[in-house]
C-alpha cells in the first residue's frame, strides 16, 4: 500500500537519502531499497523544505523505477521499427550521422534540446560536449518552456538570473501575492510554508483569471481578465508613485531608470488598467495600499506569467512594484518565481542556454576568458553568442537548417505548441535522436534511442526553485542495460577524436564534473564552491552562493552585502507594454483555453501514466466548463465534447462543470497523449525569452447534445477598451457575452 502502512514483506533492508526527482520544491526523502529493488518512498523529517511530507507523486516515487515503460536496452530504428541494439553500435551510428551532417551543413546543423530533470553534473557535462566538443550552440531546453521568461526577467532587471527568496520568507511575510501560481495543486508543500506563518495579520492575495484550489485557501482572491498581469501591474506602480508612496530612499541609492518608468506608467491610469483587467479601481488602489502599507511583501507566481508572449516583461513588472517599495533583500520580502522542474534551476546555472556556465554573459569577452582558462580549453571554441532558442530550433528544421536533433529527457511530441506543425517537422530530420528512460511519444518516433538511467539509479545534485542544492543518492543500479546520462555523455564523446581528452580529463565520475563546476562557479552570484556532497548530506541542502565568507549557504539575494549584478550594482527599472491577447477570440472561435497541471500526473506521463494509484486517481484529461457554458451546451459533468482551434481538433475530453472557470474560457491539463491539447495551441512567443503562450488559445467547443451547425457565438454588449500606447493603438477592444446561435 503506497500510502499505508509498510507491510512486513516490503520492509527495507537499507534506507537511501535523496531528493524528490519531480518538480522544483525539492523534497528531502528516503528510498527505501529491499533486495537491491526500490520499494517504498518516505519523506525526511528533518528536511527544512517537507518536513516529513511528500505529495502523491512523491510518495510513489520508488514506482517510476520499475515502470513498464523503462527503456531496458539501447534501441535502433531498422524497417520502420525500434529494435534492441548495442550501445557500440547506437554510439556509431549517431557518431557516424552528425560527423557527415556537419561536414556537408556546418557544426551548428546539429542541435540539442535539453531538460530539467537531469542532475547538476550532467547538465554541466551535457552542455559542454554540446558546444565545446559537437562545436554547436543551437542546444535549448524544455525548461524554456516553463522558466525562460524568469531567467530573462530577473537578468534584464537585476543583472542576473536567480530565485531571490527563500520558502522561509513565506513564513515572515506580512502579505504574499501569489500571481498565476497555482501552488496548490503544482506545488502544494508550498502551503505548508504559508500556513506556518502565524502573523495576526497576514494576507495571502491571489490573482488568476481561474479560481483555482490556490484561490480557495486565499484572503482575497482576484479574478484578473485572463493576460492582463503586465497591464495589473503597470497600474499597480502608477497608483504607487501617483499617492507618493514610493520608497525615494530605496530608489535613489538602488536603482536607474526611475524617470523613464514614472513617464512610461502615464499610459496606465486606474480606470485604463481596470477596463483592461477587469479589476474595480477600488481593488486596484486597495492593492496598491496593500504593497506599501506592510512591512514585508512576498510576490511568488510561476506558469501563470512565464508562460505568456509579454512573459519577460510581467515578471520585470512585478520585480518594478517591488524596487519601487524596497521589498527585496529583506526577511519575507521579494519577487519569487516557483521553479517547475526538479533541476530546472540546475540547467539554468551550468549555462550554455541562456548563458555560459556561472551566469556569465554571451558576448562578455573577459568572461569567455575566465571560463576558458579555468576549463584549460581553447578561447576560440567557446561561443560568443547564445544559439537558438527551442521554437527557433524546430523552425530551423522546418527550414532545412537544422538536420539533426538530440532530445533528452524530455517529450515534445505532447509538450510543445501546434502538435501538427511540428511532427511535420520532425519528419524532415536525417537523423531524430532521443536519450530517456521511458519510451516516450518522442522516443518512439527516434531513428535511435539511448537508454538511460532515471531518480534512484544514479547521483549527483538538483537545485531546487529557493537556491537550495540538495544530494541524489544512488539507491539501486539501473535497470536492464540502461546507463546514467553522465556515462552516456562521457562515453558518446569518445566517438569523437580528441573531445573526451580535452574536455573531462580523468572523469569517471559525477563528482569529477561537480569539482570542476565548483571553480567555474566560483566568484559567480551562484556560487558553489563552499558546498560539498558531505555538507548537502548533513544539512539538506545548501542554499547558493556559499563560499569560504558564507560556508552555510544564503537564504536571499541582494540583501545589503549582495548587490545587483549589473555594471553600476544598480537594478534597473523595465518599462514593458501590455498588448492585447496574441490569439483574439472570434465568431468561430470565441472561447479562451487554457492549459496547465494537475498535482496527480507529471509533465507528459512519461513517469506516472503506469503508476496505478496515480492513473486511478486522474486516468484522463478533462475540460472545465462553466456552469453558463454548460447549460448553452446541454452537458452537465461526466458528458463527453470536442474542442477545436485554428490548428486542430481534439474528441473525447470528459466535462466538468466548475465555477472554478469563468464564462467563455475553459481549462484542460496538458499531460495527456491521448487527448492532446497542445493540438490546439498557438505558436505564439515571448520575444525576449523564447517562452510559448501557453496559457490563452481561441476555441470552440462541440457538444454531441447540441446539432453541429450550432456554436457558441459573440455577442458585443458594452465597454469599449481603448489602449492608448501599443501596437494596437486605436483599435476598440469590446466585452463579450457567449450565446447559441446558428453557425
Amino acid at each position: 500500500d503506497t500510502f499505508g502502512m509498510i507491510s512486513d514483506a516490503n520492509k527495507p533492508d537499507k534506507w537511501v537519502y535523496s531528493t524528490c526527482g519531480y518538480c522544483g520544491v525539492g523534497c528531502g526523502l528516503y528510498i527505501g531499497v529491499k533486495n537491491g529493488k526500490a520499494v517504498y518512498t518516505k519523506g525526511d523529517p528533518k528536511h527544512d523544505v517537507n518536513m516529513g511530507t511528500l505529495c502523491p507523486k512523491g510518495l510513489s516515487e520508488h514506482q517510476m523505477i520499475n515502470s513498464s515503460n523503462r527503456i531496458l536496452a539501447p534501441l535502433i530504428k531498422c524497417n520502420g521499427k525500434l529494435q534492441k541494439s548495442s550501445w557500440e553500435k547506437v554510439f556509431t551510428t549517431v557518431s557516424d550521422s552528425f560527423k557527415k551532417i556537419q561536414k556537408e551543413h556546418g557544426n551548428k546543423a546539429v542541435a540539442v534540446i535539453g531538460t530539467g530533470q537531469l542532475l547538476t553534473e550532467e547538465f554541466y557535462t551535457l552542455g559542454k560536449f554540446v558546444q565545446l566538443g559537437l562545436g554547436t550552440n543551437n542546444y535549448d531546453g524544455n525548461t524554456t518552456l516553463c522558466m525562460a521568461s524568469a531567467v530573462m526577467g530577473y537578468k534584464q532587471s537585476l543583472g542576473s538570473d536567480g530565485p531571490v527568496a527563500s520558502y522561509e520568507d513565506f513564513q515572515h511575510a506580512d502579505t504574499i501575492f501569489l500571481i498565476g501560481a497555482n501552488i496548490a495543486d503544482n506545488h502544494p508543500i508550498l502551503t505548508l510554508h504559508i500556513n506556518k506563518n502565524k502573523k495576526a495579520n497576514k494576507k495571502v492575495i491571489v490573482i488568476d483569471p481561474r479560481a483555482s484550489k490556490t484561490s480557495q485557501m486565499a484572503d482575497l482572491y482576484i479574478p484578473i481578465n485572463p493576460r492582463t498581469d503586465l497591464a495589473l501591474y503597470n497600474g499597480l506602480a502608477y497608483i504607487v508613485i501617483e499617492q507618493g508612496w514610493e520608497n525615494e530612499g530605496y530608489i535613489k541609492a538602488n536603482t536607474n531608470g526611475y524617470k523613464e518608468l514614472k513617464k512610461h506608467l502615464q499610459d496606465y491610469p486606474p480606470q485604463e488598467v481596470a477596463n483592461i483587467t477587469g479589476i474595480d479601481v477600488k481593488t486596484l488602489y486597495e492593492l496598491a495600499r496593500e504593497f506599501v502599507s506592510q512591512d514585508a511583501v512576498l510576490s511568488a507566481w510561476t506558469m501563470g506569467v512565464n508562460q505568456s508572449f509579454m512573459g519577460t516583461d510581467t515578471v520585470s513588472a512585478i520585480i518594478n512594484l517591488h524596487l519601487l517599495t524596497g521589498h527585496i533583500g529583506r526577511e519575507g520580502t521579494g519577487p519569487f518565481s516557483i521553479t517547475g522542474q526538479c533541476n530546472a534551476m540546475g540547467t539554468r546555472e551550468t549555462g550554455f542556454t541562456s548563458s555560459l556556465p556561472g551566469y556569465r554573459n554571451f558576448g562578455d569577452m573577459a568572461a569567455l576568458k575566465e571560463y576558458a582558462s579555468i576549463v584549460n580549453v581553447p578561447e576560440e571554441i567557446v561561443p560568443t553568442s547564445r544559439g537558438y532558442k527551442y521554437a527557433d530550433i524546430i523552425d530551423a528544421i522546418d527550414r532545412g537548417e537544422i538536420k539533426a536533433l538530440w532530445i533528452t529527457a524530455t517529450n515534445p511530441l505532447v509538450s510543445f505548441v501546434n502538435q501538427e506543425k511540428l511532427r511535420k517537422t520532425f519528419a524532415k530530420l536525417d537523423m531524430l535522436v532521443v536519450q530517456d528512460a521511458f519510451l516516450s511519444d518522442t522516443a518512439e518516433v527516434a531513428d535511435v534511442v539511448f537508454s538511460a538511467a532515471t531518480w534512484g539509479e544514479k547521483e549527483g545534485v538538483y537545485t531546487n526553485s529557493e537556491r537550495r542544492c540538495n544530494r541524489t543518492n544512488k539507491a539501486v543500479e539501473p535497470l536492464g542495460d540502461s546507463k546514467s546520462d553522465f556515462d552516456i555523455i562521457l562515453e558518446f564523446s569518445k566517438y569523437f577524436e580528441g573531445v573526451n581528452e580535452m574536455l573531462f580529463p580523468s572523469w569517471s565520475k559525477p563528482e569529477d564534473a561537480f569539482t570542476e563546476w565548483k571553480k567555474v562557479s566560483k566568484g559567480q552570484l551562484c556560487d558553489y564552491s563552499g558546498i560539498t556532497y558531505e555538507l548537502l548530506q548533513e544539512h539538506g541542502g545548501i542554499q547558493w552562493p556559499c563560499n569560504e565568507e558564507r560556508p552555510l549557504g544564503t537564504k536571499r539575494l541582494y540583501s545589503a552585502d549582495i548587490p545587483f549584478r549589473t555594471p553600476d550594482q544598480k537594478a534597473k527599472f523595465i518599462c514593458g507594454d501590455w498588448f492585447p491577447m496574441a490569439e483574439a477570440i472570434s465568431g468561430e472561435f470565441p472561447v479562451i483555453l487554457n492549459t496547465g497541471r494537475t498535482v496527480e500526473q507529471w509533465h507528459t506521463r512519461t513517469k506516472t501514466k503506469t503508476i496505478a494509484i496515480l492513473n486511478d486517481l486522474v486516468p484522463e484529461a478533462w475540460v472545465d466548463v462553466s456552469p453558463k457554458d454548460a447549460l448553452k451546451l446541454k452537458v452537465k459533468s461526466g458528458d463527453r465534447m470536442s474542442l477545436s482551434s485554428a490548428r486542430g481538433r481534439i474528441d473525447d475530453v470528459i466535462v466538468r462543470v466548475t465555477g472554478s472557470v469563468r464564462e467563455g474560457s475553459v481549462f484542460v491539463p496538458f499531460h495527456f497523449n491521448e487527448q492532446l491539447i497542445n493540438t490546439l495551441t498557438n505558436d505564439s512567443f515571448c520575444p525576449k525569452s523564447g517562452e510559448p503562450n501557453f496559457k490563452q488559445t481561441a476555441i470552440q467547443l462541440h457538444s454531441k447534445k447540441v446539432p453541429e451547425g450550432l456554436v457558441i457565438q459573440e455577442t458585443e454588449i458594452s465597454g469599449e477598451i481603448a489602449h492608448k500606447k501599443s501596437a494596437y493603438e486605436g483599435v476598440a477592444f469590446k466585452e463579450k457575452e457567449l450565446t447559441i446561435s446558428k453557425a
